[in-house]
């Protein structure tokens, strides 16, 4: 089996690489490290530069088929020996001094995994790192603390194409990994990331939020409401897991926000709107529309649309769509309730980007205003 490799791991790579070429004077065109996974990874090194007193060299990050927009970035590790403030600044029993350097992002918001004012190199990678430069420190008997710079040049412009800025992450990428391997973005890493935004909006001591698939209905939003859902957290897809995570977060009040596409499956108590999971859209519609007197004929023309604004057009020209609406909006918050099992109060505002405002609970616009003056 092919493997391919984190951002951690190539950083912990370079750094080892890096050290053992300061420490021992000679050349390295390639070095093994072992991922937490205790899988080897054999890396090649690249632009290596030796310095007296520092020494750098870069190891090319592979995500295979992975859509990750690190893939083809060299992660850069320079390493030199601390000075005093730095030794003085290191914590009991560490020997090696981590930080970022170009295109590695910055801390600026409470709830991540690295504290306020550090480098974006997650835990992990940082045990990474400091293990295995601490390897070579003992091999070569080094005495004096080490200094490790991680560096990804052109980083900066690729965290545009990441959560970063969204997570309070400014000028890079964050260096990753648990396993210290290359796998699929999967739900969990989705979710994982819902969490964050949700945790760092606690920190900051809110207890109101409002959550949104995306930014499907941005300008609606703004121009309708006035207000901005890029203050909402994105749940994507995975609308019933927000909400869990919301009440273990220990929020009180939620608005959930979003086009009529999405949020008609919750109609139904579909809470993972994924369209590989579910997707009877037409046929809630065509429920809700038969429940608020629209003609079979009507019901039969819905039942070809292959869009809710096509199967709604039918509903408007009908004169229908106040009680339609009044029926789906009562099972959304049926189904949202069920779901919140009484830990927060949850309202709903459902819209399309054709219609404007379609629909929304008894308390939704008054929660909608608290949230805008928070």
């Amino acid at each position: 089996m092919e493997y391919h490799f984190t951002t951690g791991s190539c950083a912990a790579a370079a750094a080892k690489a890096a050290a053992y070429m300061l420490l021992s004077g000679h050349n390295k065109a390639d070095i093994v490290i072992m991922t937490p996974k205790m899988i080897p990874f054999h890396a090649t090194l690249v632009h290596i530069k030796k310095g007296k007193d520092e020494v750098s060299c870069g190891v090319e990050k592979d995500g295979g088929d992975d859509p990750d927009v690190t893939t083809g970035s060299i992660i850069y590790a320079t390493v030199s020996f601390c000075d005093r403030k730095e030794e003085k600044m290191l914590p009991v029993q560490h020997s090696v001094w981590i930080d970022g350097g170009e295109g590695v992002g910055r801390v600026t918001k409470a709830g991540l995994d690295q504290p306020v004012g550090n480098a974006a190199i997650n835990s992990v990678p940082r045990q990474m790192i400091e293990r295995e430069v601490t390897e070579v420190m003992n091999l070569l008997d080094c005495k004096r603390p080490l200094k490790v710079v991680i560096s990804v040049p052109g980083g900066e412009e690729l965290a545009k194409n990441t959560f970063n800025p969204r997570l309070g992450i400014e000028g890079g990428i964050s260096i990753l990994g648990t396993s210290g391997l290359v796998e699929p973005m999967s739900v969990q890493a989705l979710l994982d990331t819902i969490r964050v935004e949700l945790h760092q909006q606690r920190i900051l001591g809110k207890k109101a939020l409002a959550i949104a698939p995306g930014n499907y209905g941005l300008d609606f939003m703004k121009n309708t409401y006035d207000f901005d859902l890029d203050q909402a957290v994105k749940c994507s897809n995975y609308i019933g897991a927000t909400l869990d995570m919301l009440a273990e977060e220990g929020f009180t009040k939620v608005l959930l926000c979003g086009h009529i596409g999405k949020l008609i499956k919750v109609a139904g108590g579909i809470m993972n709107t994924h369209s590989a999971e579910a997707d009877c859209r037409i046929e809630l519609m065509i429920n809700a529309a038969l429940m608020a007197g629209l003609s079979i004929e009507g019901l039969q023309k819905m039942q070809s649309c292959i869009s809710t604004d096509a199967a709604y057009q039918i509903l408007f020209d009908a004169g229908l769509t106040r009680p339609f609406m009044d029926i789906i909006m009562e099972k959304i918050h049926f189904y949202l309730q069920k779901r919140a099992r009484n830990r927060f109060e949850i309202e709903c505002i459902v819209f399309s980007n054709e219609f404007g405002s379609l629909g929304q609970t008894e308390g939704a616009l008054s929660l909608l205003k608290e949230l805008k003056h928070e």
